[in-house]
């Protein structure tokens, strides 16, 4: 038996036994599943479905090419990336999951990026919401909006750290010199806000449908409680670690850390709004990762100033 068909009856079996369990415990997976819906009504739809039609538009409108000239002389010598790399950047710090890399498949279909710089600006510009960090983990589970602000600080530092990383990965490709090239000034404002709605609306039902698996599957680790549960819910979810947190030390690393990495329910939804770019999510995953490990750091460091 070959790899690929080795791997795809672990696939299966993992599946059925996923199905298994849903049948033998179908009350509580139904409740958890309620819940999940609940916060997306809540939280998810109203945070994100706003950002992303904005982000949509931005960037049919022509926003990373408008930006271009004005942060080139910082992408261009940190990231090895031309200067509307930083609207998916920005995008992505304001807007949180999945709008980065949302934005970075657009400039890509765009021709504004060429695929190996796609992939790299991947590795960092895919981001939590400010809102998250400061007011739900900072005024909610610390109590501070101080504590909040530091978490906020410590993902954009660790995103950047990312970005210089990886800024080496891949090999440098001949492109046209596309700050001339604007086929998004073609577009109307009508057909872009359309485009924008579907597109923001598609990728929210996707970002909504992933939350609410991953938040069933999280279940058993909610459970465990404790450091360790906690840990566990947050590689697979990041709005299910909320309510595990402890407002102490631990807790604030454990928040950096996991914020860093998103969960597996975010990496789904990047491969949502990925799907038929043609760009690959494993850039995704390599940077959350090492962004994972710079938050962790980075917050042990501030937790001994706080």
């Amino acid at each position: 038996m070959n790899m690929k068909v080795r791997g795809r009856t672990d696939i299966l079996l993992i599946l059925c036994g996923l199905l298994v369990w849903f049948l033998a415990d179908a009350d509580r997976i139904r409740s958890a599943a309620a819940q999940a819906l609940e916060l997306c009504a809540r939280s998810v739809i109203p945070a994100m479905f706003p950002f992303m039609v904005v982000s949509g538009l931005l960037v049919s409108l022509g926003f990373g090419a408008w930006i271009s000239p004005h942060l080139a002389g910082c992408m261009t010598p940190l990231f090895r990336l031309p200067g509307c790399a930083s609207s998916a950047l920005l995008l992505g710090l304001v807007g949180g999951y999945p709008i980065g890399a949302q934005t970075a498949a657009g400039l890509y279909r765009d021709r504004l990026l060429t695929r190996e710089e796609a992939q790299r600006l991947l590795t960092f510009c895919n981001n939590a919401n400010p809102v998250f960090l400061i007011c739900v983990l900072g005024a909610g589970v610390f109590g501070s909006v101080r504590v909040g602000v530091w978490l906020w600080l410590i993902h954009v530092a660790s995103a950047l750290l990312t970005g210089l990383v990886f800024r080496k990965s891949g090999h440098s490709t001949a492109r046209q010199d596309v700050s001339r090239l604007f086929p998004c000034q073609t577009v109307s404002l009508a057909g872009a806000f359309a485009e924008a709605m579907r597109t923001a609306l598609n990728g929210t039902l996707a970002v909504c449908a992933s939350v609410v698996l991953f938040y069933v599957l999280a279940t058993p680790f909610r459970a465990l409680g404790g450091l360790a549960g906690a840990a566990l819910t947050g590689t697979v979810e990041l709005f299910s670690l909320v309510p595990l947190l402890t407002p102490n030390r631990a807790g604030f690393i454990l928040a950096a850390a996991c914020a860093g990495w998103g969960g597996f329910s975010v990496l789904f939804q990047t491969i949502a709004v990925l799907e038929g770019s043609g760009l690959h999510p494993v850039s995704c995953l390599r940077g959350k990762l090492v962004q994972s490990l710079f938050s962790g750091l980075l917050a042990a460091a501030v937790s001994l100033l706080l």
